[in-house]
């Protein structure tokens, strides 16, 4: 199995400018070297800021979402071209947060993902059920709707710039941790719709990342399983001290 584990952090709304970079600093002199894919994704508003800092290194340089048009009367949204601009390399797309406080749909979604891919950046997909669609038994379900409609229209030779995070909106900032085993098998399940979508050779290939309250002292565990790729992370996405031991775990 060839897929390379890739860690990425999702800073969310935290950190002016001077702050973010200071981080970006600290993070890219402890993980020069590091083995696996790297991704900070900072607010837009220090996006330059980290840019300038991370520019040249081994972490990547991502944004927490964009709008689902090039340009046009669209106030306060951001534009895939303005990403590029300033030198964003990927795109997180339909974060919970974004799904149920936002109301993003999976349409909307899917038209930033094409949109984004067509740009020729690589995008983040998250997907993931609430508690109370676990607790009916509809996790599966609700992971192969968001899965099967954020790709729709979504090239075999485009999906290679697409990466799938699971995230269980139960265990985010909750210091609730779905267990190994349970993030697993929802991974499993992912990787054989993309095998039902694409071929398994794609599905073999796909790296599909877990989020929800990743922290050092699980973040061994949970990429030891089979199906568990790399990590979103949040919180812990906001200190160089938690985040190194996550991006170095073996």
């Amino acid at each position: 199995m060839s897929r390379n584990y890739y860690i990425a952090g999702n800073w969310k709304m935290h950190k002016t400018r001077a702050e973010a970079a200071e981080l970006a600093k600290a993070l890219a002199a402890q993980l020069k070297g590091g083995k696996h894919k790297y991704l900070v994704a900072p607010s837009f508003t220090s996006l330059e800021a980290v840019g300038a800092v991370v520019k040249g290194t081994n972490i990547l340089l991502g944004a927490q979402n964009c709008a689902p048009e090039e340009q046009g009367a669209h106030t306060g949204e951001v534009s895939v071209l303005q990403l590029k601009d300033l030198g964003v390399q990927a795109v997180i797309l339909g974060h919970s947060e974004r799904r149920h406080i936002y109301k993003e749909d999976d349409a909307l979604i899917n038209k930033k993902v094409k949109l984004v891919l067509q740009h020729g950046l690589e995008v983040i997909l998250c997907v993931g059920e609430l508690l109370e669609e676990r607790e009916a038994g509809r996790a599966e379900a609700v992971c192969e709707t968001q899965t099967v409609k954020g790709l729709e229209g979504v090239s075999a030779a485009d999906l290679g710039r697409v990466t799938i995070a699971y995230e269980p909106v139960w265990a985010i900032g909750t210091g609730k941790t779905a267990t190994p085993e349970d993030a697993d098998a929802i991974h499993a399940y992912i990787r054989k719709v993309i095998g039902k979508l694409y071929g398994p050779a794609a599905a073999e290939q796909m790296i599909i990342q877990y989020g929800g309250s990743v922290k050092p002292e699980n973040a061994a565990q949970l990429m030891a399983k089979e199906n568990i790729d790399g990590a979103l992370v949040g919180g812990a996405a906001l200190k160089a001290e938690t985040f190194v031991p996550i991006a170095q775990f073996s």
